[in-house]
C-alpha cells in the first residue's frame, strides 16, 4: 500500500515551502504553488542556484495571502495582485507574462538581497506550455522549473540517507507530494495513478542540480547529496531523484489519501 504522507507548496519560486494538510489540484499544479517569483531588473528569475540566501526566506500562510520572514522581519502579500501592468519575464528558456505585486514588496526584497528585485505574480490563465515531448493534452505549468508537480517516496530518501555520512531531510528535494510505502524509487515506474480520487500521470524522472546541495536551514552549500546520488542514480550524464507529474483531474487531495493504480 502507498499512502500520501506530505503535501507541500512553494508559493514563491526558490523560497521556503509550506506543508499543507490538503490542497486543490489545478491545471498548473497545486493551488498557490509557484505562482510568484522574484526577478531582477532585467526580468530574469532569481534562484537559489545562484543566490543560496533565498533559502533563508521562509513563507507561511496568513489570512488573504502569505507572509515572508527573514532575519526577524516579515512582510505580507496578497493572493491577488493589485493590478500592476503586465510585463514579460524569463524563467529558464520561457518568456512569461507576469504582474508586479506591490512596490513596497520590491523595496523590502531589494534591501535584503542587496540588488534591485521585484516580486511578480503569474496568473492562472497565463500560458506556459509543458515541454511538448512530454505533454499529453497541451498542459501548462506554473513557475516551477518544468512540470506542474514532483512526487518523491520516503523510501527513496531513506535509501539515500543510508549511504550518507550525515542524513538530509526531504526539503532538499522540494517535492509537492511525498508518499509512504514500497521500495526506493518505485515512483520512477509510475505512469497513471490516483491520489484519493484524483488521477495523475508520471512523465519522467526528475533530473537534479546543485540546488539539492543547499542546506535549507542554514543556506550553506556542500557537495552532498549530489555526490552520493551520482554513484547510483546517474544516467545519460544526469542525476535523477523523484518523478515529474502532470495532473489529469482537478480535485482536492489530502494527507493520508491512498495511492492506487
Amino acid at each position: 500500500m502507498y499512502t500520501l504522507s506530505e503535501i507541500w507548496i512553494y508559493p514563491v519560486k526558490s523560497l521556503g515551502g509550506i506543508r499543507v494538510p490538503a490542497a486543490r489540484v489545478l491545471g498548473k499544479g497545486l493551488e498557490f504553488d509557484r505562482r510568484w517569483m522574484l526577478v531582477d531588473s532585467e526580468g530574469q528569475f532569481l534562484t537559489q542556484r545562484t543566490l543560496p540566501l533565498l533559502s533563508q526566506f521562509h513563507v507561511s500562510k496568513v489570512e488573504g495571502g502569505f507572509r515572508v520572514s527573514y532575519q526577524g522581519e516579515a512582510i505580507d502579500f496578497p493572493t491577488q495582485a493589485k493590478g500592476g501592468e503586465p510585463f514579460r519575464a524569463t524563467v529558464w528558456d520561457d518568456d512569461v507574462t507576469v504582474r508586479e505585486v506591490e512596490a513596497e514588496l520590491n523595496a523590502w526584497f531589494s534591501r535584503h538581497l542587496g540588488q534591485p528585485t521585484r516580486l511578480v505574480a503569474f496568473e492562472e490563465s497565463a500560458p506556459r506550455p509543458v515541454d511538448p515531448a512530454y505533454a499529453k493534452h497541451e498542459e501548462n505549468v506554473s513557475l516551477a522549473d518544468g512540470y506542474p508537480l514532483l512526487i518523491v517516496g520516503e523510501a527513496a530518501l531513506h535509501g539515500l540517507n543510508s549511504k550518507l555520512g550525515s542524513p538530509v531531510p526531504m526539503n532538499r528535494f522540494r517535492p509537492n507530494l511525498v508518499f509512504r510505502g514500497g521500495q526506493p524509487h518505485d515512483e520512477d515506474q509510475w505512469r497513471e495513478f490516483r491520489v484519493g480520487a484524483n488521477r495523475f500521470r508520471g512523465v519522467k524522472p526528475c533530473s537534479r542540480c546543485v540546488m539539492i546541495t543547499i542546506d535549507q536551514q542554514t543556506g550553506q552549500v556542500g557537495k552532498e547529496p549530489l555526490a552520493t546520488l551520482s554513484t547510483y542514480r546517474k544516467r545519460d550524464n544526469k542525476i535523477y531523484f523523484g518523478q515529474n507529474v502532470l495532473a489529469i483531474d482537478q480535485l482536492t487531495i489530502k494527507e493520508g489519501d491512498e495511492i492506487t493504480f
